[in-house]
């Protein structure tokens, strides 16, 4: 399994080389009020990418703030299931796990 998460991620890597080396021309990107400027385009494309992480993150950070905090207090974390098992199943359930649905 190993082997095979390497091999993907060389299969990634080399196909984002090739990537930025067939994409080396000079692309404008304009501005706001008239600026404008120069770059590769590779450079422009890795930006774009690097601005879309930066944003999802900051997008995700009060989330993980939150279940930070409650898990430092001990709560159990929102969204979660309350406890099933044999301590939990009513008397004379033989099925476990519960088959909800079926």
């Amino acid at each position: 399994m190993r082997l095979f998460a390497w091999a993907l991620r060389a299969f990634i890597f080399f196909t984002l080389f090739a990537f930025a080396l067939n994409n080396q021309q000079k692309v404008t990107v304009r501005w706001f009020f008239g600026a404008e400027s120069t770059a590769p385009m590779v450079l422009v494309v890795l930006g774009a990418f690097a601005l879309g992480c930066i944003v999802g993150i900051v997008a995700m950070l009060p989330g993980w703030w939150r279940e930070r905090r409650a898990a430092l207090r001990g709560r159990p974390r929102s969204g979660t299931a309350p406890a099933t098992g044999p301590a939990s199943a009513p008397s004379g359930s033989a099925e476990f796990p519960p088959r909800d649905g079926l």
